[in-house]
């Protein structure tokens, strides 16, 4: 969910849902390009945060009444949204969700951001490096490693190269792919 590099310690104030791309129909519906895994979560909410950047600038707040999925988009509808005017005035805007309201994750699940800087090792016990950004790419994630031998490594999140991803003790447990580096490490 989050797309902007974070520290380990510092976890974001808000998570990206999406960005409201124009409006839809002449109630007031927002068409929304979606940038979470759970969009079904996003009716659950009490309420969304509009902004300017993925950050909060220009942060406003808006009670969600309904939203639902349309040809691969969000429709989202929001109390005070009432018309394709006010619509038109939130275009492009990112759709937020403060970390503290966001739906809670199951056991096995973890958000992006908790994902840089742990460091990444093979079973062997080889530290490849330390992530520091993921890219989603629609197809899978990539990892951005930091990589001290390497320089930037991008490495494919599939579940052929990763084994473990162990949040608590910071470390992510890879097999590397055959041609991804320019020699075969320990």
């Amino acid at each position: 969910m989050a797309k902007t590099p974070v520290s380990r310690n510092t976890p974001p104030d808000y998570l990206l849902l999406g960005q409201i791309m124009r409006p839809h129909g002449v109630r007031g519906e927002l068409r929304m390009r979606i940038m979470t895994d759970y969009p079904e979560r996003i009716a659950k909410l009490k309420v969304v945060h509009l902004a300017k950047s993925v950050e909060g600038k220009g942060l406003k707040t808006f009670p969600v009444r309904a939203m639902r999925m349309h040809q691969g988009h969000g429709l989202l509808l929001l109390d005070g949204v009432t018309d394709r005017d006010l619509a038109e005035r939130l275009r492009q805007l990112y759709v937020l969700v403060r970390l503290e309201d966001a739906v809670p994750l199951e056991d096995d699940e973890f958000y992006l951001y908790e994902l840089i800087g742990l460091s990444v090792q093979t079973e062997a016990g080889y530290e490849l490096g330390t992530i520091k950004n993921v890219l989603e790419t629609g197809a899978n994630d990539v990892y951005v490693i930091d990589s001290p031998q390497y320089g930037e490594v991008l490495f494919p999140a599939i579940d052929d190269t990763i084994i473990d991803h162990d949040i608590d003790a910071g470390v992510v447990l890879v097999n590397i792919p055959d041609g991804l580096l320019p020699d075969d490490p320990a």
